[in-house]
């Protein structure tokens, strides 16, 4: 049985830099009826532990270290025993957020993480911040972008340890070369595909930003 993709939508704030915006995140839940695996934990533990229900979470996944998408992350561990993951080039980020706690376990380019038989491959797609990922499961035809790649364009640069250039390198050089059918369910926002998206690199270069 191959894994099915659940989505949960959360409200909450994002700080960085002295400023604070209210923002909606998207929770991505992979798995089955028995084990499932959150990317994103936004916001809002015990709505994330609901959706996980009885399941065995296997993994709590972040895509990158900015608090909206970490800020639940702790207790949702305590909650279930799951590990944490982020990719350690955002410990930075983390610990502007969870200054007494670190994350369980490391990500890393071409990392296999596996639940319900699916496994997703983690790339490592620098720019909207130094450690942020992506997690690539083809047998779902999706890709799990985070805030690298949106529904119109690349993810924000313009805040501390972030770069534009960077942000293209990957986008162009990671996703771009996925199938053009792949789903790309992002960390805000619409839904999308790489189809859909590649057509546009040269505006968005042209725009720098």
């Amino acid at each position: 049985m191959t894994a099915r993709i659940e989505h949960l939508v959360t409200s909450g704030e994002f700080s960085l830099d002295g400023g604070t915006w209210q923002v909606d995140n998207n929770v991505w839940l992979v798995g089955d009826d028995h084990d499932v695996l959150v990317i994103d934990p936004a916001h809002d533990a015990e709505a994330i532990a609901a959706a996980v229900g009885d399941r065995r979470l296997v993994a709590i996944v972040c895509t990158h270290g900015h608090n909206d998408h970490i800020n639940a992350a702790p207790e949702l561990a305590d909650r279930t025993g799951a590990p944490i993951l982020l990719h350690p080039d955002d410990a930075v980020l983390w610990q502007q957020t969870h200054p007494e706690r670190k994350p369980d376990a490391d990500l890393a380019d071409g990392l296999r993480l596996t639940v319900a038989g699916t496994d997703l491959t983690v790339l490592h797609t620098p720019g909207h911040s130094p450690g942020a990922v992506c997690l690539h499961a083809p047998e779902l035809a999706t890709v799990f972008s985070g805030d690298t790649l949106f529904s119109g364009g690349p993810g924000a640069t313009g805040r501390s340890f972030s770069d534009f250039p960077t942000i293209i390198d990957s986008i162009r050089d990671r996703l771009l070369t996925l199938p053009p059918e792949t789903t790309v369910r992002t960390g805000h926002g619409d839904t999308t595909t790489i189809a859909a998206e590649a057509p546009h690199l040269a505006d968005w270069i042209a725009r720098g930003h």
